[in-house]
């Protein structure tokens, strides 16, 4: 299957000095990851995740997110 018929799933967790966005394949458990810090200094990650993903955000304090947010970051327009 191609990605590009993929709807991502975006997830978010504001920290105290930076924020954390995730981007998530949920076919493959494929994605990104984002950490924005006070600097707005952003560091990308691909990351490869288990099936027990959703779960383990959800246990961190993420929150769902959406791809106008994650995109705005990514390109540095946030």
């Amino acid at each position: 299957m191609k990605s590009s018929l993929v709807v991502h799933e975006y997830y978010k967790r504001v920290f105290d000095d930076y924020i954390v966005l995730v981007q998530l394949n949920p076919l493959d458990y494929t994605g990104l990851e984002l950490i924005i810090h006070p600097d707005k200094k952003i560091e990308k990650t691909k990351m490869t995740f288990d099936e027990d993903i959703k779960e383990d955000l959800e246990v961190d304090g993420f929150k769902k997110s959406n791809a106008l947010e994650f995109n705005m970051y990514l390109k540095g327009l946030a």
